[in-house]
């Protein structure tokens, strides 16, 4: 017979019954150094008369074992969790009937699926839980090992709001951990404070500044790391050596997806204020990312509801915060629940008079913040360039729109790059800004890959006859003449030696000089004056014979 007694109790004046009882056990008395030695020789008096034994369980904390010590003068033991698998695996043994069934759901897990489900320091309570989940919806519901883990994450994530809801410090490093989990733990522990100092003094409604139970924003007391990190369900994970590292994380990752469920459906005061905050990360892009995401999973959770607050989010005063909205949308333009809310945003954005929002917009069609297709991209870049203004924030919007240009054609396949210069060439035929973002961007595309250019040069007329007019229109403009020039060159170097790749170049230069543009004319004289060692000598002085030899084409009825 075993008995847990209050953790409240003051236990020098607690005595045992007198018979029937076996073991008492005490967990984390709120002062452990209100007992005294001679309470402790009292206890031990009463408890053996009575045939019992008694536990007193403390969370660990720095010097604390040796200060208890030295106060009862008796030693202290450290009790180390076993093994998370070994609890799993008994738990599994005692619980299944089917040991067969067992073993064959186990051997059905994808690879690396029972590390995700057992992380190395997994508290004994997870293991035991995640062992019961894996017979109730596993072995007898059918459910797979991605579908325990989720339900772990949901029922693990409505326990640790719950907990952490009454107490400032945990609510804020349990949203930071949601954010920025596995990043190093100063990230975490400074963006739970920026969490904190955000909801203070002039944010007193907020569940984050204020609560009956726990510490105010202003209480001075902190909580031990390990603490706060035992009561969320996560972990710091240290390593030295080459590969140190300092994290924090859950234990299970999906807890994420599943504390923004909770917060979403229970707990929508908390939005607004969660939206000011992702606002502000550094300049860090794995960070911005992070907090980008996050805003992701509101909008999803909520059916897009959520990014009514992402106007505000966007035109917030950091520098980071219109990468943080283009996450995002770039994000949430896939999900079928925010889909059609972050569409209708990107297109009023696309229009507006707020560069921050036009910036949002430009870097959302960066295929690597998102999932906007290759066509929404275009054209919401070519809405973003015909109404640019002259004024130093849309100078700022230009060049994220011709990074993003440049971005999609070097990540994209063959298919998506002819779509990206199948647009440019329509734009050369314009005499407004698109025509010079065509211009500023082409030679950057051409140094991305020039064995692609190469082989679809020769491969694809079609496809050859739009290099031919976008390097012509690059080397006509005399803001990107260089650019250009310099592109073509780097491509005779490369080609130099090679049959394939002198071919494609002789190709291009024979269309080039057939076009008989006034840049293509600029730089076959260029490389005639420059260097003996200047690349692609003896191709330009072929091409620049043709071109001589060519009689101008003569105006007749």
């Amino acid at each position: 017979m075993l008995v847990q007694v209050d953790g409240a109790v003051n236990l020098s004046r607690w005595g045992p019954r007198a018979q029937g009882v076996h073991g008492y056990l005490v967990m984390e008395p709120p002062d452990p150094f209100a007992l005294r030695a001679w309470d402790l020789s009292r206890l031990e008096a009463s408890l053996a008369k009575a045939g019992a034994h008694l536990v007193i369980v403390l969370t660990d904390a720095p010097g604390l074992a040796g200060t208890l010590e030295d106060h009862l003068s008796m030693p202290v033991v450290r009790h180390h969790p076993p093994d998370a698998r070994k609890v799993f695996t008994t738990h599994l043994s005692d619980g299944c009937s089917d040991e067969e069934a067992c073993a064959q759901w186990l051997r059905a897990l994808e690879p690396g699926q029972l590390d995700e489900l057992l992380p190395e320091g997994l508290p004994p309570r997870h293991a035991a839980q995640a062992a019961e989940a894996v017979l109730q919806l596993g072995v007898v519901g059918g459910a797979s090992g991605a579908e325990v883990l989720r339900h772990l994450a949901r029922v693990e994530g409505l326990e640790v709001v719950a907990r952490a809801q009454a107490d400032p410090a945990l609510l804020a490093h349990l949203l930071s951990i949601g954010v920025y989990g596995g990043l190093h733990r100063s990230v975490v522990t400074e963006r739970a404070g920026d969490l904190l100092r955000l909801a203070g003094p002039g944010g007193e409604q907020s569940p984050v500044a204020q609560s009956s139970h726990g510490p105010s924003v202003g209480d001075t007391r902190q909580r031990p790391l390990s603490e706060i990190l035992q009561f969320l369900g996560a972990h710091r994970v240290q390593r030295a050596g080459a590969e140190a590292t300092d994290t924090v994380s859950f234990f299970w990752p999906a807890m994420s997806e599943a504390l923004w469920e909770v917060l979403c459906r229970d707990h929508t005061d908390l939005l607004p204020l969660l939206h000011t905050w992702l606002a502000g990360p550094d300049h860090e892009p794995g960070h911005v990312e992070r907090a980008g995401r996050a805003v992701a999973a509101m909008a999803v959770a909520t059916g897009g509801r959520s990014m009514e607050h992402l106007r505000d989010l966007a035109l917030a005063s950091s520098f980071p915060a219109p990468q943080v909205a283009a996450w995002c949308l770039g994000t949430a333009v896939q999900d079928p629940a925010a889909a059609r809310t972050a569409a209708d945003l990107l297109e009023q954005w696309s229009v507006t008079t707020e560069a921050s929002l036009r910036k949002a917009v430009a870097y959302a069609c960066h295929s690597d913040r998102g999932q906007v297709t290759d066509e929404h991209a275009l054209r919401l870049l070519q809405r973003l360039m015909e109404t640019l203004d002259d004024d130093t924030d849309d100078l700022s919007v230009v060049a994220i729109i011709a990074a993003a240009l440049v971005q999609r054609f070097e990540a994209g396949d063959s298919r998506a790059r002819a779509t990206v210069l199948r647009r440019l060439q329509d734009w050369t035929e314009s005499d407004d800004v698109p025509s010079l973002l065509t211009a500023l961007t082409f030679p950057a595309m051409v140094s991305t890959d020039l064995a692609w250019w190469s082989d679809q040069i020769l491969a694809d007329a079609e496809l050859a006859s739009s290099t031919v007019q976008l390097a012509g229109h690059a080397l006509n403009e005399s803001a990107t003449f260089a650019a250009m020039r310099d592109a073509l060159l780097a491509w005779c170097s490369e080609a130099h030696g090679t049959e394939h790749g002198a071919q494609a170049l002789s190709a291009l230069l024979d269309g080039l000089v057939a076009a008989r543009q006034p840049g293509c004319l600029r730089w076959l004289l260029a490389v005639e004056r420059g260097p003996d060692a200047m690349p692609g000598k003896e191709l330009a002085a072929r091409a620049l014979a043709v071109w001589r030899r060519k009689a101008p084409a003569s105006n007749t009825d």
